[in-house]
C-alpha cells in the first residue's frame, strides 16, 4: 500500500517520509453485464505498477465501465453484475472478506466532471477524502497543515490558492476545482488513481495544468485514464488499451501495448483506423 513510511536521514538522524510504493493493478478476464445486457466480455489488462495506462476506443465501448470495475462501484448500480478477477498487488478486490471501503481507499477516482464540495473551504475539501473513508483525525492539526500542502503540492494548485485555503473549493475556476478533486484524492495516499475523461470539461491550458499533474504523480501513484483526446493519451501515458464493441456486442480489448508502438505501429487495422480519426 502506498502508505508513507519512515527512513532515517543519515545526516540529521531525523526520521523522514519515504517515497510512497505503487501498486500494480490486473484484470483478468472481466465481463459485465447490467440485467442481461452484457457490456464487457473478458477484458485481461495489466496496468503498471507506476504507470499512466490510458483507455480508448468510442463512445459505448465500455471504458468508463470498466473503470468503475476496478474501484467497486460498478456494483453500486442496480442490476449490475460482473465476473472475473480485479487484483491488487495479487490481491482480489472483490474478494468477500475485503470491505469494499478498504478497496476505494487504495484506488481512488476523479470523475469527467470536477466535484468540490461547494460550501466546503479548499482547505477542508482536501481532507474530506480521510473522513469518506474512514480515516478519523482533529482538524486544523500541524499534520493536517502539511497533508493538505503536499496533496495541493501533487496536484500542482498550491501555488494558486496557499493564501486563500479558507475559501470555498466552489470559487476556483472549472480547471482549479478539478485539480483541487484531484489532490482531495491523492490526500487519502491510493495506489492507484483513475481518471474518466478529467480534462474533458477545461479549456486548454487548464487541461495542460491536468495532464502535467498526471505526469508528475506517475511513479508515485498507479494512473488508469479514460480519454478521447488522442493527442492526450499520446502525451500522458505509457501504455494503451483499444476497447471497441461491434454493433449488438459487448465491448472488448482489440489491441493493448505501449503507447508508442499503438501510435506509430499498431499490429490491428481497426486500432490504427481509431488513433488516426477515421472513426469514433
Amino acid at each position: 500500500m502506498s502508505i508513507d513510511t519512515l527512513a532515517t536521514d543519515q545526516t540529521t538522524h531525523l526520521p523522514v517520509a519515504s517515497a510512497p510504493v505503487p501498486a500494480a493493478l490486473v484484470a483478468e478476464r472481466v465481463s459485465a453485464w447490467f440485467g442481461d445486457h452484457q457490456v464487457l466480455s473478458e477484458v485481461d489488462l495489466v496496468m503498471a505498477a507506476g504507470k499512466v495506462t490510458a483507455l480508448i476506443g468510442p463512445s459505448g465501448c465500455g471504458k468508463s465501465t470498466f473503470l468503475r470495475i476496478l474501484n467497486r462501484m460498478h456494483e453500486l448500480v442496480p442490476g449490475a453484475s460482473l465476473a472475473g478477477q480485479v487484483l491488487l498487488d495479487g490481491q482480489d478486490i472483490y474478494d468477500p472478506a475485503l470491505r469494499p471501503i478498504e478497496s476505494r481507499r487504495r484506488i481512488g477516482m476523479v470523475f469527467q466532471k470536477a466535484n468540490p464540495f461547494p460550501t466546503m473551504s479548499i482547505y477542508d475539501n482536501v481532507l474530506s477524502g480521510l473522513a469518506l473513508t474512514g480515516r478519523k483525525g482533529r482538524r486544523a492539526t500541524s499534520e493536517h497543515d502539511e497533508l493538505v500542502e503536499r496533496s495541493l503540492r501533487r496536484a500542482g494548485l498550491w501555488d494558486e490558492v496557499k493564501t486563500r485555503l479558507g475559501t470555498p473549493g466552489a470559487s476556483l475556476s472549472g480547471g482549479q476545482q478539478q485539480r483541487l478533486c484531484i489532490a482531495r484524492a491523492l490526500a487519502v495516499q491510493p495506489d492507484v488513481l483513475l481518471m474518466d475523461e478529467p480534462c474533458s470539461a477545461l479549456d486548454p491550458t487548464s487541461t495542460r495544468r491536468v495532464e502535467e499533474t498526471i505526469r508528475e504523480v506517475a511513479g508515485e501513484v498507479t494512473v488508469v485514464i479514460v480519454t478521447h483526446n488522442m493527442q492526450q493519451a499520446h502525451r500522458v501515458s505509457d501504455h494503451c488499451a483499444f476497447f471497441l464493441a461491434a454493433e449488438g456486442q459487448p465491448g472488448h480489448i482489440v489491441e493493448q501495448g505501449p503507447t508508442e508502438a499503438i501510435f506509430e505501429r499498431p499490429q490491428d487495422q481497426r486500432t490504427n483506423d481509431y488513433v488516426n480519426g477515421r472513426f469514433g
